[in-house]
Parts: C-alpha cells; sequence; structure tokens
C-alpha cells in the first residue's frame, strides 16, 4: 500500500510464482518453444519484477516455496516434487540474473542513441537480438521500454522470428493439426472400439465406415494401387498416441479376393482410429466386413519396450528421486526413448542401478493387471499420471509389476518377463534440466548384446588374445601407439628442426667442416635422419650426434660426406674411438656409423674430442 508501482510488481512475482509451481509440477521445463517458452517468460518477467523492488539476490526460489506450503494440501503433486521444482526455479533464476544486467544495459544504450535521434521506437532487430542472444522476452522489452517512455517495433520483431522459425523448422508445442473430415467422421461414426485389449488383441473383424483419400475427400470405394485412410468400427490396431507408435499389417475381405497392407494406424481425434493402407488387390467399399491382422512380432516389441519404459520410469525415481517425471516418449518396436526431467548426466553406477532394478522387476516375471477405474480413484491408488497425456473421467491403469503403476492406453506384456531383458543405450541432455535414455529390450536387447560379442570376438581376433584378456591388450597397446606417438612427434620436431640452428654449431677444422651436438632423448632412427639433413646442409663436412637413450644408455652417429671418405675420413674409426669416452663400442660403414655404451655422463667429452681427433686426420 505505500507505492503503486511495487504493489503492482509483488503480485506479478506472487502471480507467477504460482503458475511456476504448477508448470513445472506438471512436467514443463524452461526451454524456448511450447510450453517451455510460456513457463520462461513468466518466470524472467517475475525476476526482473524482483530487480525493480531492489532484490539483488536469488528471490524466486522463496515464493514458489511458500506456494507449496500453502496450496500443497490440495495439490500434493506439489509436495511431491518440492525439490525438483525449487532446483528448476534457483537454476533458471541464476542462469536469467547472468544476462539481465547486460540486457538492460544494452536497453539504456539503445534507448539513448535513440533520444539522440530523436525517434522513439525500438527496432525488431533491437528485439529480435536481446531475445535471441539474451533470452529477453519481446514483451519484457516492451515493459523495460514503456517505463522509460519508448514504444517497440514489434512488427519488425515478428518477421524476423518469422524467418528464424521457418529456418528451423519450428514446430510450436509438436501438436498436430487435423482437418475437419475426422472431426465429421467421429460426429457422425462415433468412436471405434478397440480391440487391442481383449486376449492377444491381434486379431479382429471390422465393418468399414469411411474412406479417406490422401487429398481429404471421403470415397466409397478404393481400389488396387490406391493408398487411403479407413476407419472401421472396430479395430485391433492401436492408434500411435501416448508415445506408443500405431500397429502395422493386414486387412483381407472373408473370400480373400481383397488384400491391404496397413502401413499405419493413428489417433487424429480422440477416439478415432485412422488406417492407413496401401490396397494390393481388390477394391475396398464402405459397408463391407473385414478380416484385420496386426503384425504380431512388431506388436510384440512394441509391447515390450512400453513395458519396459514404465519400469524405467520407475526405476528413475527409486535411484536419482522423486522430482523424475516422464517428459516425453516414443515406443517403437526398434527402441524405446525416454525423456525425464532431471539435471545431471546419471553416472555409470546409476545407469547399472536402474538396468538392475529394471531387470530385476523382469525376472520376478509378476503378472501385469490392468484395471478401469475413475480418475480420481487411479489418483488416489497411487498410480502416476504421465505427462503430455489427456484423460476422461475413466482411466485404464496398468500394472506392470506391483513397484510400478500408472495411467496408460497402450498396450503391455501379460507378465513382466515376457520383457525378457532390458539394456541402456545412451543418456543425453536435450535442454535444460531434461534428459533422454534410449533403450532397448526383448529381442532387440538380446540383438544388441550378441552384436557386443560379436564385436569382442573380432577385437580378440586382432588383438590375438582371450575374451578375458582383450581389454588389458588394448590398453597395452593404447599405451604403445601413445609413446610412439610421442616419439614420432618429437621426431618430427627435431626432424623439422631449423637448419641454420644446428650449422651455426659448425666449426671449420684443417679446412674440414665438422658439427657435433648434442639431443636428447637419443633415438638412432631420429639422429639417421638429422645427420643425412645436416650433411646435405654442409655439402662437405662431419656430423656428430650424441645422446642419452630413454633406456639410460649413450648413443653416438658419426657420419661423413662421400668427398671427405675419399680423402681417408672414416666414420666408423671416428665412433670407435668416442666410444670409448662412453663406455661401449660401435662400428659401421665408412661413411656412417654409431657405438652405444653405457656411460652417457661421457657423451659431452666423447663430442668435444671429435675435433681434435679430426685434426689428425
Amino acid at each position: 500500500g505505500l507505492d503503486g508501482a511495487d504493489d503492482a510488481s509483488m503480485r506479478v512475482i506472487a502471480d507467477h510464482a504460482r503458475a511456476s509451481a504448477f508448470l513445472i509440477a506438471d512436467g514443463v521445463q524452461p526451454s524456448n518453444e511450447g510450453r517451455g517458452y510460456v513457463l520462461r517468460r513468466i518466470m524472467r518477467r517475475a525476476i526482473r519484477h524482483g530487480a525493480k523492488l531492489g532484490l539483488t539476490e536469488p528471490f524466486l526460489d522463496q515464493a514458489v516455496a511458500d506456494v507449496i506450503k500453502q496450496m500443497s494440501p490440495a495439490f500434493p503433486e506439489l509436495n511431491d516434487g518440492r525439490a525438483f521444482i525449487l532446483k528448476v526455479v534457483t537454476f533458471e533464476e541464476e542462469s536469467f540474473r547472468r544476462t539481465l544486467d547486460r540486457g538492460l544495459k544494452m536497453i539504456d544504450e539503445e534507448i539513448d542513441r535513440l533520444r539522440t535521434s530523436g525517434s522513439q521506437i525500438l527496432s525488431g532487430d533491437v528485439l529480435f537480438f536481446l531475445h535471441d542472444t539474451h533470452g529477453f522476452p519481446w514483451d519484457l522489452t516492451q515493459v523495460i521500454a514503456k517505463e522509460r517512455g519508448f514504444n517497440i517495433d514489434q512488427a519488425g520483431y515478428e518477421i524476423r522470428m518469422k524467418k528464424q522459425r521457418e529456418r528451423g523448422e519450428f514446430a510450436g508445442s509438436g501438436e498436430k493439426s487435423v482437418g475437419d473430415v475426422y472431426h465429421r467422421l467421429l460426429a457422425a461414426l462415433g468412436e471405434t472400439q478397440f480391440l487391442g485389449y481383449q486376449g492377444e488383441g491381434r486379431e479382429g473383424e471390422g465393418t468399414l465406415k469411411a474412406i479417406v483419400s490422401q487429398a481429404g475427400d471421403e470415397r466409397v470405394s478404393a481400389s488396387a494401387g490406391d493408398t487411403v485412410d479407413l476407419v472401421f468400427d472396430q479395430s485391433p490396431f492401436y492408434g500411435e498416441s501416448g508415445g506408443q507408435l500405431g500397429d502395422t499389417g493386414e486387412i483381407r475381405s472373408g473370400a480373400g479376393k481383397i488384400k491391404a497392407e496397413v502401413l499405419d494406424t493413428q489417433k487424429p481425434v480422440a477416439g478415432l482410429l485412422v488406417h492407413r493402407v496401401r490396397i494390393d488387390e481388390g477394391t475396398l467399399k464402405v459397408g463391407d466386413l473385414f478380416q484385420l491382422s496386426v503384425d504380431s512380432a512388431r506388436r510384440r516389441s512394441i509391447r515390450s519396450n512400453h513395458s519396459a519404459t514404465h519400469l524405467l520410469h520407475r526405476a528413475l525415481k527409486l535411484v536419482l528421486g522423486e522430482h523424475v517425471k516422464q517428459a516425453g516418449s516414443v515406443v517403437s518396436p526398434d527402441h524405446l526413448r525416454f525423456d525425464f526431467s532431471h539435471f545431471e548426466p546419471l553416472t555409470e553406477g546409476q545407469k547399472d542401478q536402474v538396468e538392475d532394478l529394471v531387470n530385476g522387476w523382469i525376472q520376478d516375471n509378476a503378472e501385469a493387471q490392468t484395471r478401469v477405474m475413475s480418475l480420481s480413484e487411479a489418483r488416489q491408488s497411487g498410480a502416476v499420471a504421465l505427462f503430455g497425456e489427456k484423460y476422461g473421467e475413466s482411466v485404464r491403469v496398468v500394472t506392470v509389476h506391483p513397484e510400478s503403476v500408472e495411467l496408460c492406453g497402450g498396450t503391455h506384456v501379460h507378465r513382466s518377463g515376457d520383457i525378457g531383458l532390458f539394456k541402456i543405450l545412451s543418456d543425453s541432455s536435450i535442454a535444460s534440466g531434461v534428459r533422454r535414455i534410449i533403450g532397448l529390450s526383448g529381442i532387440g536387447a538380446l540383438r544388441y548384446v550378441r552384436g557386443l560379442e560379436k564385436d569382442v570376438h573380432h577385437a580378440t581376433l586382432m588383438l590375438k588374445s582371450s575374451p578375458k584378456e582383450w581389454v588389458k591388450r588394448v590398453e597395452l597397446t593404447l599405451k604403445k601407439v601413445k609413446e610412439l606417438e610421442r616419439k614420432l612427434d618429437q621426431a618430427g620436431a627435431l626432424a623439422t628442426a631449423p637448419a641454420a640452428d644446428a650449422l651455426s654449431q659448425t666449426r671449420d677444422i684443417a679446412g674440414i667442416k665438422v658439427l657435433a651436438t648434442r639431443i636428447d632423448p637419443a633415438d638412432a632412427k631420429v639422429f639417421r635422419n638429422l645427420a643425412d639433413q645436416w650433411r646435405d646442409k654442409l655439402r662437405s663436412g662431419v656430423v656428430a650426434i650424441g645422446g642419452k637413450g630413454e633406456d639410460g644408455k649413450a648413443l653416438i652417429l658419426v657420419a661423413a660426406t662421400k668427398d671427405l671418405v675419399a680423402r681417408g675420413v672414416n666414420a666408423s674409426n671416428l665412433v670407435r674411438e668416442l666410444a670409448k669416452d662412453i663406455g661401449g663400442s660401435g662400428g659401421g660403414k665408412t661413411d656412417l656409423a654409431q657405438a652405444g655404451g653405457t656411460h652417457p655422463e661421457g657423451i659431452d667429452r666423447a663430442l668435444e674430442r671429435l675435433y681434435g681427433l679430426i685434426k689428425v686426420v
């Protein structure tokens, strides 16, 4: 009551704290698209009003904590997800505060520039830059500009945003648009009865009620070669929903004269199953009765992956915490994909824990149960409602194992043991606070493990090792490769050393150019390469290179050009003499020889003595 502007800011914070708490509890995460973008906008607007009130430290989590305290008696899911909700809010506020000051400074600089030019409008380019680079929603920039007496070019901003969406193929919230034809069909025909819950649920009869062309036109018949959408009064085919992909299979007439392949099954509007088919033989007519057969192997794999997804969800909650909530999923015959709320990667230990829990429940071979009850009864029973699903008054509660009870309309195994095996393939981040697990179950997991076995067998053959020893052999091989790479780098560095640096050490002894130098660590191959290079540079002369090897022994190499060899210079005799200083022996050709010894402390003395030996020659 002391200041109207402050009162407004307080009300904004209270309202936005409440919205943030409920959205995060429902599985929404701050992001740059869809519902996540709405959440991010209201959170950042609340943070901005906190800054106006003089709150320089993070505060929104405290406001959200009060929301949870006051409203959790009526909405217990708030208290269940309290730790995660507060973590999301704190993370988002800390992230935004790092950019808030920079953004405000940029706005003020732009406004100062506009005052000088006499303009009263922040351009769409500036709005877009603030949004795209600093995360400032346009309406927040508008509020800040208005406080300073300026307007914004919203139309220009929208043009820039539209171009960005087109480049990124922005899909909004991801919801599919549905043609009016399916709404009309639902109103005229009623819901399709799904037969997939009965027995094995893979076979059934259905009367064809509607045919829709690819252009969206209703037809009374379709013939071989056509690809059309079909609606039956009842069907065992599952329409894609809840993350589970639609079924494929076959449609035949009673007499076997008509055959069509079901390419996909969708649920464009709730309650209506639409079969996308390619007609291979005969003509389909509205009103005829058909035999409908789901691809059994594909359905079996989908059921396995779907049930494994439920068990995975529960295992993640037990290992990581109750803050884990589903943020999306895909259940296909090839794999399962599960998105969930969590801020950091799973450790190897946590992955093992999750896999052990899921596979333990699978081994229990518990009987899967399905109950139909009211939504309120389901919630009271503790069933988990999944993010993104829309539930009616009557819901299916699926218990794959006593540990996992969820609301779900999909198809599942009859016993947890039917899943067979579960394996995590990957864990990755897809957004701030949202991770994605890709996994396999059943025959897919078995094939994956079998593929790994084949890879291991191939590796052991290449390494000439046993399956138990191949990892150790790989480690030794990598260690050797690393050492060889180090030597190669060293050799390369030495080999490319400027010739002038070495030649600067050359002395003229009795008219003969002599270069004697030390290089550590010693390597015979490197020494020979360098000797060849430096002999070529000298054209006429003697080169001696000495050094201490990694084994602690001394190495000396002597090389002479052919013209000097013709005059009596003998590299082999020279290196034998130098070998006395390093406690060893040596020999070789008249133009190239080397010696090794056990006294590396004599290397420098030997190289210096070379000059005196050349005088004698």
